[in-house]
């Protein structure tokens, strides 16, 4: 199937809840006030980044999965998965515990939230431990589907998701008021069902008509080193896409998050586009360059030229639009507070859409350590620099902070990537 395809799969999946999210997001914030919502967007944060705890094993899976398509040796595909959805159920379980134990303590003074709502947030925490093995093992199963170019059906999974993480906190609230616990429930609910359709879709795949080749330990070393590095790259990645609005809470207060998250949320859903070409680009990547480097190498240029010029014009249209938008949609008052915000984030978001393919890039090629690498340093670095901007500057030094290290960013990533060719070409 066709790259060009499969983008649009991934667009269509991630379009549909944004959509639903447009319209559920101005009655959520009416409906629970501007504390309450902002307790919300830390929810949503935790839950939609629960597959973190997989520790980039669905990745792992992925690659690994489509360089053994590309090479032909379908008998270690079994194993490899196998492999790979035991280890990320081990991590769920262990990400379920350490949430749990700290949900005490985010609760009464990581989340700067108000005395009166301290015990409630801390109730949901614990319920929300509960998804974190569903959201691995389904990160582990959509890798193997990904490797085989199953984007539509797991796009029909992930909208379906997608639209209930937006759509049931909107119910809940319609039906049984602004109690934080059930909209809670009802987002475990919604990744119980996302698990339970990859479950059957994988069912599908050819690999099932191989035997399971032996497993050696060094097969589960490869896989988890693999992972491990391909999971520190990813956490610390949505550490330093998503610590502002902790940070913000911290010095700030909980009242004051939702002035910066409402405009992130909207601009950050911009990298859809490079999200959608960079998950295509993973599994046929890997699959080229375990044939040969001259076509990846032209799939990699018309890639990066094409999201550069679609992020170019769609983050300068919002900056352009996003003023009359909030105040028309939200109120003047919530769009003069929020502009510069939004305005500094959709340059950041641009910076970050075009790493998104050297990103990928680095991965097919197995070069998990060196994204990982380079986040770690920039986690070091930024997180200071965010502090000392937000305690100065407020939100709008947070959006600062966010879009300079987006830029830094991208351009060490396309750095390691010529680097890498080189070292390979050797």
């Amino acid at each position: 199937m066709s790259i060009r395809k499969n983008v649009v799969f991934n667009l269509a999946g991630a379009v549909v809840p944004l959509i639903v999210g447009a319209a559920s997001v101005p009655y959520l914030l009416a409906h629970l006030g501007v504390e309450r919502f902002g307790i919300l967007t830390l929810i949503w944060t935790i839950i939609g980044y629960f597959s973190l705890f997989d520790l980039g094993l669905g990745r792992a899976i992925t690659q690994q999965v489509s360089q053994l398509i590309g090479a032909g040796k379908h008998e270690e595909i079994r194993t490899v998965v196998a492999i790979g959805l035991f280890l990320t159920l081990l991590t769920g379980v262990a990400g379920a515990v350490l949430l749990a134990g700290f949900s005490g303590s985010l609760a009464h003074t990581g989340f700067g939230v108000s005395a009166e709502h301290v015990d409630e947030t801390g109730r949901c925490l614990l319920i929300a431990a509960l998804g974190v093995p569903l959201a691995t093992v389904s990160a582990g199963l959509r890798g193997a589907l990904e490797a085989y170019n199953k984007f539509f059906v797991v796009n029909i999974a992930k909208a379906g998701f997608g639209v209930a993480v937006f759509l049931l906190p909107a119910v809940a609230v319609y039906l049984w008021g602004n109690s934080l616990l059930v909209v809670t429930v009802c987002l475990v609910a919604a990744r119980l069902g996302l698990t339970l359709a990859y479950l059957w879709m994988i069912r599908g795949l050819p690999y099932h008509g191989h035997p399971t080749a032996r497993i050696h330990g060094r097969d589960v070393w490869r896989i988890f080193t693999f992972g491990l590095w391909m999971g520190a790259s990813n956490l610390v990645s949505a550490v330093l896409v998503y610590a502002d609005r902790f940070v913000i809470a911290k010095l700030l207060g909980a009242a004051v998050v939702a002035f910066y998250t409402v405009p992130f949320e909207i601009i950050i859903r911009l990298l859809i586009v490079p999200g959608a070409i960079g998950a295509s680009l993973l599994p046929r990547l890997s699959t080229d360059f375990s044939e040969s480097f001259a076509p990846a190498m032209s799939l990699l240029k018309r890639a990066t030229r094409s999201t550069a010029l679609i992020m170019a014009g769609l983050t300068s249209v919002s900056a352009a639009l996003a003023y009359p938008v909030m105040s028309h949609f939200i109120s003047p008052d919530f769009a003069a507070n929020a502009i510069a915000v939004t305005v500094l984030l959709c340059i950041g978001v641009f910076f970050n859409g075009v790493a998104n393919i050297p990103y990928n890039a680095l991965h097919a090629l197995g070069a998990v350590k060196s994204t990982g690498t380079l986040h770690l340093c920039e986690l070091i670095a930024y997180l200071p620099v965010l502090y000392v901007l937000v305690k100065s500057f407020g939100i709008t030094g947070a959006a600062a902070a966010w879009a300079l290290r987006t830029g830094f960013d991208c351009a060490i990533q396309f750095y390691l990537l010529r680097r890498t060719f080189r070292i390979r070409h050797v």
